[in-house]
This record gives C-alpha cells, sequence and structure tokens, in this order.
C-alpha cells in the first residue's frame, strides 16, 4: 500500500501538526460564522500556522481532519 496516499479519498496524506498547531485551527474554524474567513485567516497567519493548512482547513472544509 501507498502510504502517501489516502486510498479512501485519493488525496495525498498532510504530516499531523503539533497539538498548538491542532488548537489554533480548531479556534479558527469554530470562528469563523462569528468573526468571518478573512479574520479567520489572519489569525492563523499570526499564529505562524503554514499556509497549506490554513488554506486547506478554511477554504476547502471537505479536506478537514475530524
Amino acid at each position: 500500500m501507498d502510504q502517501t496516499m489516502n486510498q479512501s479519498a485519493g488525496r495525498p496524506l498532510h504530516p499531523r501538526a503539533d497539538n498548538k498547531t491542532r488548537e489554533v485551527v480548531d479556534q479558527a474554524i469554530a470562528a469563523v460564522p462569528a468573526v468571518g474567513l478573512r479574520q479567520a485567516a489572519e489569525f492563523l497567519s499570526a499564529m505562524k500556522v503554514p499556509h497549506s493548512v490554513a488554506l486547506r482547513t478554511l477554504v476547502y472544509p471537505q479536506r478537514r481532519r475530524n
């Protein structure tokens, strides 16, 4: 089995971020309805969340990990 691909979704796996980053991303996702996408993205940027992670979690919610 190819370890770089998620067989059920057919897309590359991304390495899990550390717990601090995971908590920051969860906070941003929860805040989107109240503060909007732009402010959530600015928050993630200020917290030094990698751009690829912020983009995937905010713009492509179907690609979020549960």
